[in-house]
């Protein structure tokens, strides 16, 4: 799947560079263009990391995240509402179902041969359907500005990195962005194994925070300990390993990192560690923060209430809650 997306990335990006004047006119140009419009649609799940889990999760809440089925959303610096086509208030079923097999981006409709072949001779096959209408609406815009985004914490992890309708029309931060995104880990494309995923989402961060400060200012290291900070029932009292650790001078931060495909396993053995790490952090006068893939930890709300009891600073996997890390070391670091 991932060289299919790749052939196609350039005519992609072309048609999210190209300006146009509103979202319906959007549409009309993803339907003009030479790509299966499923492969433009699988092009934005892979860049925000939506699959199967992450469209339930958003058909489960949706009364929640848009009680009048109506996305608000920027364009050109001026907010404008979308109203979903898909929702009807006068029918019993009133949300969307978006999944992959809907969508057509599952793997027996995504097939690259298959829809250029059926895309030359039957021209009409190009058109979006009001539920790929939706869906695209949904991954373009759906970070942050959702009604129930702003009061409920899981709504807003789920759709935390629907934020590339920022770059449209914008083709020199778009192909960055894409480009990192890309690099950076998506289980809709890869069928690596848990742990080769984690280490590259902690590369990911620990890449992102080296950027944003100066090389000479921090130290970074994937798989670092905090001075005095050891196992609670080691006899030997070895050091804790976390996934990352960023120093300056004296003073540490852990940095632990959950990303989509955290095995329950995973996530509730840093859930029951948190507590215990947090008071020897604590007095030892260091700090500790998560990282969470919402998406992936959505069913596990206990786990991660319970994670976010015991954290000085806690974001999701999106470029804007990074940003929140980087100012909390930055702050931490300068006092």
């Amino acid at each position: 799947m991932l060289w299919k997306s790749l052939e196609t990335q350039d005519e992609f990006i072309s048609i999210l560079s190209e300006h146009t004047s509103s979202l319906e006119n959007f549409f009309t140009r993803i339907e003009s263009s030479e790509l299966p419009v499923n492969l433009f649609l699988k092009h934005l799940a892979i860049l925000t990391d939506f699959g199967g889990e992450p469209f339930k999760n958003v058909n489960k809440e949706f009364a929640n995240l848009f009680p009048d089925g109506i996305l608000k959303y920027y364009w050109e610096e001026q907010e404008l509402l979308y109203k979903f086509k898909t929702f009807n208030k006068d029918q019993k079923i009133q949300k969307p179902k978006f999944s992959n097999a809907s969508l057509k981006i599952n793997n027996k409709n995504i097939s690259l041969k298959e829809a250029n072949s059926l895309h030359r001779r039957v021209s009409i096959i190009n058109v979006l359907t009001d539920l790929q209408k939706d869906a695209i609406a949904l991954l373009l815009f759906g970070s942050g500005y959702s009604k129930a985004s702003e009061q409920t914490d899981d709504a807003a992890y789920t759709l935390a990195r629907c934020e590339i309708g920022s770059y449209l029309g914008k083709p020199d931060e778009l192909k960055t962005f894409i480009n990192q995104r890309y690099i950076y880990v998506s289980p809709i494309i890869k069928g690596a194994k848990f742990n080769t995923l984690g280490q590259v989402a902690q590369k990911y961060v620990a890449e992102y925070i080296k950027n944003n400060f100066y090389e000479s200012e921090i130290t970074v290291k994937i798989g670092g300990n905090l001075p005095n900070v050891t196992h609670a029932d080691d006899s030997q009292r070895r050091l804790t390993s976390f996934d990352i650790v960023v120093s300056k001078n004296n003073k540490y931060v852990a940095i632990e990192v959950s990303f989509q495909e955290t095995t329950n396993s995973v996530i509730e053995r840093k859930s029951g560690q948190a507590k215990s790490r947090y008071e020897q952090i604590d007095k030892a006068r260091h700090k500790i923060a998560y990282v969470i893939d919402g998406v992936g930890n959505f069913r596990r709300e206990r786990a991660i209430k319970t994670i976010c009891s015991y954290s000085d600073c806690t974001v999701a996997f999106s470029e804007n809650e990074l940003k929140r890390l980087y100012e909390f070391l930055k702050s931490f670091f300068e006092t």
